[in-house]
């Protein structure tokens, strides 16, 4: 058996949650109004987003060194305090709804992208690199360990970013520069509406899923240490029930330790992935350009449909990710 890296949730917060959660966050399809967690950019923003490539197409600096405080961004900065609003007490996900994204080269997009999220929060490393940024598109490469799916254009299950890390992002925004052809489809659900109706539907699952599960840690680790992590899939911490999952992550995480899956720990794992499938409990997104799209991680999965892209590749699918996390420090470990 290979080594696992343990990390067991603190012993004051581990007890499960047997009521029904209630909020905004509990939400489906049908309880969705179309205009939940959509938020306008009004054109004082895009002033403001002009005026601060302007400046920067004057003064050249790292994107990375980029602050809000360098710029004029009053209008911004409320438009921001909404999103977060949204994020925190709302539905846990928004779409900022748009920059005139075709106006600045890629670079620039970057740039004003990385700016505003930090009102947000504070962007964190993605790998063990220390990558800020990543874009994703397909790279054409094969989906295997080490392979992150969001570098190729296969689907995706639903599944929190970085669940197999000790320190995972808080929030996930996907700035938009390109749809694909055909595809490519992005879902949301609420943790907490499938919660709910795990405590309806199968409440003796329910335990089961806030004991430890092996997860893949996908070569995203320094030499010589476990591939391996072992995690619950439900916690409640700071007073709040957070999820880490993949079905993916987890099936490949037993077959590495080459260990059997208990079995209701996998009947507790399928179960969970088959109400998320379920149709009434997703909203879909079709992305424009010039959109962002940012989600709470750690109460909200996300998916993403297969694609097929253009043949040009000035026209191929383009998003840039960032993660979020003010928690610990900006490490991909936290």
């Amino acid at each position: 058996m290979v080594e696992v890296l343990e990390q067991k949730p603190e012993q004051s917060e581990s007890r499960a949650v047997k009521t029904l959660l209630s909020g905004r966050i509990v939400w489906s399809k049908d309880s969705l109004a179309p205009t939940d967690g959509v938020i306008q950019v009004p054109s004082e923003c895009l002033a403001e987003v002009d005026a601060m490539v302007q400046v920067l197409r004057k003064n050249q600096l790292m994107t990375e060194l980029l602050e809000p405080g360098f710029f004029d961004l009053t209008h911004c900065r409320l438009l921001m305090q909404r999103a977060k609003a949204e994020l925190e007490s709302g539905v846990g996900f928004v779409i900022i709804d748009k920059f005139d994204s075709s106006k600045y080269s890629v670079q620039e997009n970057k740039t004003v992208y990385w700016t505003l999220m930090q009102l947000i929060e504070r962007p964190v490393a993605q790998d063990k690199k220390g990558s800020l940024f990543y874009d994703v598109r397909d790279e054409g490469k094969p989906v295997g360990n080490g392979v992150r799916p969001v570098l190729t254009s296969v689907g995706q299950p639903f599944h929190t970013d970085n669940n197999f890390n000790l320190c995972p992002p808080e929030y996930v925004a996907l700035y938009c520069l390109q749809t694909a052809m055909e595809g490519g489809i992005n879902s949301i659900v609420s943790f907490y509406t499938i919660y709910n109706e795990m405590l309806k539907q199968h409440p003796d699952l329910v335990e089961r899923l806030y004991q430890p599960f092996l997860f893949d840690r996908q070569r995203e680790h320094a030499e010589g240490e476990p591939e391996v992590i072992s995690h619950p899939v439900f916690e409640y911490k700071k007073g709040a029930l957070i999820c880490r999952f993949s079905i993916k992550q987890v099936t490949n995480g037993y077959k590495l330790a080459a260990v059997q899956p208990d079995e209701v720990g996998q009947r507790a794992l399928e179960t969970l992935e088959a109400l998320m499938r379920e149709p009434k409990y997703q909203k879909e997104f079709y992305f424009t350009p010039g959109q962002i799209q940012i989600v709470d991680n750690l109460r909200c999965g996300h998916r993403r449909t297969a694609f097929t892209d253009y043949p040009d590749p000035d026209r191929r699918r383009h998003l840039l990710r960032l993660w979020l996390r003010g928690d610990g420090r900006r490490f991909y470990n936290g």
